[in-house]
C-alpha cells in the first residue's frame, strides 16, 4: 500500500464517534411526542374538563326535563284520568244492567192469587178483583192476639194516613185484615174489631178451608190446636208480616214486625210513584170517616 493510502486510513479511524452517531440521550420517546402532538391540538369546550363532567353528571341525575316534556307528560295524565273515569263509568252502567236483568229473570216469589171470602161490613162476597186499580196491604191475625195484633194494625193505620195525606199520592191503599181464626172470628166479631183501628180497613174472614188456602197462597204459616173444646181459649201461632199487593193484584213486598211505619211508607211511596211514572193506573177514593163504619 502506498504512503498516500495508509493515510487516508489512518485519518478515517482517528474520526469521533460522533460524526456517525446522535446520542442516545437527545433523541425524544415517542411518549413524550404524543404528549407534545396532544399538547398542541386544540380540545373541544364540551369534551374533557372538571366542570363540563359536572354538568354531565347533573344533566344525568335530574334527566332531559324541558317544558315540553312537562307539557306532554301533563296531557298524558290527563288523557289516562279521563279514560279511566269513562271507564269506571261504563262498568258501573253495565253492572247496574246486569243486575236489572237478573232481577227480571229471577222474578219475584209467587204470593198472593185468587181468592173469595166474606166482607165482615156488609156481609157480602169479596174477592181480589174489588181491589183492582188500588194498592192493597193484607196482614193475617186473629181478635183474640193479646199484643202483636193490634200493635201490627195500629202501624198498618199509620201507613195508610201518611200515604192518604200525601198530596201526590193520596188515598190509594187500602188496609185489609184476614183473620187466621175463622172458628171464633165471625164476621160481627171482626167488623167490631177493626172499627178500633182504621175506618178504611177491610176485614175478612170465611170457612177453615177458604182461610187455608188464603193463607197458603200468601206463604203464611198458621197453626191452631187441633182439638178444641167449644169455650175453651187458645192462641193461634202465624207468620207476621205486612204484604203489599199493587193495582193489578201482583205481589210488590212485605213488610216484617220490626219494620216501622215511616220506613213502610217511603217504600210504598217508592214503588207506587214508579209505577205511576210508568203509566200504571190508580185509582183515588175519597176518604171515609169514623163515623161511616159505626
Amino acid at each position: 500500500m502506498n504512503f498516500i493510502a495508509r493515510s487516508s486510513l489512518l485519518r478515517l479511524s482517528l474520526k469521533p464517534r460522533a460524526a456517525f452517531h446522535t446520542p442516545l440521550a437527545c433523541k425524544p420517546a415517542p411518549s413524550a411526542l404524543s404528549s407534545l402532538r396532544l399538547a398542541n391540538v386544540p380540545r373541544r369546550p364540551y369534551s374533557s374538563g372538571v366542570k363540563d363532567t359536572k354538568k354531565l353528571q347533573e344533566r344525568a341525575a335530574v334527566g332531559p326535563f324541558t317544558w315540553k316534556a312537562a307539557a306532554i307528560f301533563l296531557g298524558t295524565g290527563a288523557g289516562l284520568l279521563l279514560y279511566f273515569r269513562h271507564e269506571k263509568e261504563r262498568v258501573t252502567q253495565l253492572r247496574e244492567t246486569q243486575e236489572k236483568e237478573t232481577a227480571k229473570s229471577v222474578g219475584k216469589p209467587k204470593i198472593g192469587g185468587p181468592f173469595t171470602l166474606t166482607d165482615c161490613s156488609t156481609g157480602e162476597k169479596l174477592s181480589n178483583t174489588d181491589f183492582r186499580d188500588r194498592y192493597y196491604m193484607v196482614y193475617f191475625g186473629f181478635t183474640n192476639c193479646p199484643d202483636i195484633c193490634p200493635d201490627e194494625l195500629d202501624k198498618m193505620a199509620d201507613v195508610i194516613d201518611n200515604v192518604a195525606t200525601d198530596p201526590v199520592l193520596g188515598n190509594i191503599l187500602v188496609p185489609v185484615f184476614i183473620t187466621c181464626d175463622p172458628r171464633r172470628d165471625t164476621p160481627e166479631i171482626v167488623k167490631e174489631y177493626i172499627q178500633d183501628f182504621h175506618p178504611e180497613m177491610v176485614g175478612l174472614t170465611g170457612s177453615q178451608e177458604e182461610i187455608k188456602q188464603v193463607a197458603k197462597s200468601f206463604r203464611v204459616y198458621v197453626s191452631s190446636p187441633p182439638d178444641v173444646k167449644e169455650g175453651e181459649d187458645y192462641l193461634v201461632d202465624h207468620s207476621i208480616f205486612f204484604y203489599l199487593m199493587d193495582p193489578e193484584g201482583k205481589f210488590v213486598d212485605c213488610y216484617a214486625k220490626d219494620t216501622t211505619a215511616d220506613e213502610v211508607t217511603s217504600s210504598f211511596k217508592n214503588y207506587a210513584l214508579e209505577y205511576m211514572k210508568k203509566g200504571g193506573k190508580v185509582v183515588r177514593a175519597p176518604r171515609k170517616k169514623v163515623q161511616e163504619t159505626l
